[in-house]
């Protein structure tokens, strides 16, 4: 497969400033460089493993120098002042950490992205994969790789540690975390049949000592300073803000929807996370304490499976379980365990990278199926105890107030419009919310797209969402990969990064009717001599 390039940005050359000029349509080649202030581009590549054939025809972009105009030299900003930055492969780095995946390919899509005047990239780091064999024997050669390429490129970058695993592509925690979980499978999220999620720890056992006589967050804390220490020649100058995996997919909460099959079109309400041994004993310990010992012997009966609807069982419905004292007692428990869990996580980086210049994030997830109804089932399920009655948001920005964090929410590309029929989803409401209740707190937001496949209306949704009031200050797209660059998305998402860098001039900033001339007779002239096939 061969796939094609549009740019539409411009290249000009002022006395400091490094704005682009039109790129015009072109096929990608590798091996991208800049000569003589000329953009250039050779080679073939092939990216074996996918079998995709990704070429750029070469390109050379004449420099113009700026001359001195009234407004016409003024920077670019995107809506709102919010940066973009676009989210490199999930997997980027081998599993052995000593290689790259695609690196060819990853080199040429950084200079493109540079071309476009996007801000940065995001790359996703592995505890799986950096201390894959052993605790405290950490490899991070493949990232430190990638990190040079970006800042050789001069583009900046926001790391992602995970400290979970994924399915596809298949990464799994590291190897002598899952043996210890063969023999303590209670280290693992498990639900009301006994069914055990794999992909990260239960926040049961953040500070229990379950890994060969250390606790998660001892771990965790190790991890995180030696990120600090192996990549300090890019903290604050090429490395900008680091998110701190807080849960499955790396999002503060429980894993309540991991037991629907992988072509499951309808979504129930999901499953309380709330039965291995460990929270078992806090649920119980909770219970007495609250003069309720009979409360604390297990979650709700009267709850629906994986793929049931709310109506399925009583404990949603209008006037369920949820609205007893019963269901104030187990819902605000439950939240209040996630809400620990992400304190904790975030105090931990935050106080490790205090002294970085960094920005320290966490993500929180958008569950909005069933928005529309009282008991906002997914949302309980998932560990926010949010209802028609209750705002389960506020606390949570609090806490990410309280640690200086910033708050990356998914979804942004989601619209009502386009939701499923009967589920009374509504990301846009839900969206709103959070970001009210992220005001309310001075609490930073950044967001994030979900589907993979760029379409018009998911482009629109984002340019929605960015125009908001200035909550929102930083979105990243996912994800760079051979669809990213193909003809059926390329083109777009160049037409959405350049509105996005769209500038509003005051009307004593605009051009007059002759430095318009002007401008118009040197576009001419640019235009006869800047691009060149090679």
């Amino acid at each position: 497969m061969e796939f094609s390039v549009i740019g539409c940005s411009q290249l000009k050359l002022g006395k400091s400033d490094l704005l682009y000029r039109e790129l015009g349509f072109c096929n990608l080649k590798n091996n991208c460089r800049i000569l003589n202030n000329r953009v250039c581009f050779g080679n073939n590549m092939r990216l074996k493993k996918e079998g995709i054939r990704f070429t750029l025809k070469a390109l050379h972009s004449e420099p113009v120098i700026e001359k001195k105009r009234s407004g016409l030299g003024k920077k670019s900003k995107m809506v709102n002042g919010v940066k973009l930055f676009v989210g490199l492969p999930l997997d980027a780095v081998s599993s052995g950490c000593k290689s790259n995946n695609n690196a060819r390919a990853i080199a040429a899509g950084l200079k493109a992205l540079k071309l476009l005047g996007v801000e940065g990239v995001e790359l996703p780091i592995w505890w799986g994969i950096v201390e894959k064999d052993a605790m405290g024997k950490y490899d991070w050669s493949g990232y430190l790789a990638i990190a040079e390429m970006v800042q050789k490129v001069g583009l900046k970058l926001h790391v992602t540690l995970c400290f979970h695993g994924s399915k596809k592509p298949h990464i799994p925690l590291p190897k002598w975390v899952s043996q210890i979980g063969e023999s303590h499978p209670s280290i693992f999220f498990t639900d009301r049949s006994g069914q055990h999620y794999k992909e990260c720890l239960s926040l049961a056992v953040d500070n229990l000592p379950v890994l060969d006589g250390k606790t998660p967050v001892q771990v965790y804390q190790s991890f995180c300073e030696s990120f600090k220490s192996s990549f300090s020649p890019f903290m604050g100058s090429t490395i900008t803000g680091i998110s701190m995996g807080l849960g499955p997919d790396g999002e503060l909460r429980y894993p309540s929807y991991h037991g629907l099959p992988s072509d499951n079109k309808t979504r129930g309400v999901g499953e309380f996370q709330c039965y291995d041994q460990n929270m078992l004993s806090f649920l119980k310990q909770h219970a007495e304490e609250s003069g309720n010992p009979l409360w604390g012997l297990g979650g709700p009966h009267d709850t629906p499976t994986y793929d049931q609807p709310l109506h399925s069982n009583n404990f949603f419905k209008d006037g369920g379980s949820w609205e007893s004292k019963y269901g104030d007692f187990f819902l605000s428990w439950y939240a209040n365990q996630l809400l620990t869990h992400g304190d904790r996580l975030l105090s931990l980086a935050a106080s490790t990278f205090a002294d970085t210049g960094v920005t320290v994030y966490g993500k929180i997830p958008l569950m909005h199926t069933w928005y529309g109804t009282r008991s906002h089932p997914s949302e309980l399920t998932a560990g926010f105890y949010n209802t028609v009655n209750k705002d389960g948001y506020e606390p949570v920005a609090k806490m990410f107030a309280r640690n200086s964090c910033k708050m990356i929410i998914p979804g942004m590309d989601l619209s009502d419009a386009n939701q499923a029929n009967g589920t009374h989803s509504s990301p846009e409401m839900l969206i709103a919310q959070i970001m009210t209740a992220c005001k309310n707190h001075g609490v930073k937001v950044s967001g994030q797209n979900i589907s993979e496949f760029g379409a018009l209306e998911g482009f629109n949704q984002i340019k929605k969402n960015l125009s908001r009031d200035k909550v929102l200050n930083l979105f990243t797209y996912h994800r760079m990969g051979a669809y990213f660059f193909s003809p059926e998305h390329f083109p777009s998402f160049t037409e959405f990064v350049r509105c996005l860098n769209q500038p509003k001039l005051h009307s004593d900033d605009l051009p007059s009717e002759e430095e318009e001339d002007t401008e118009s007779s040197v576009k001419s002239e640019e235009s006869s001599v800047n691009m060149q096939t090679a």
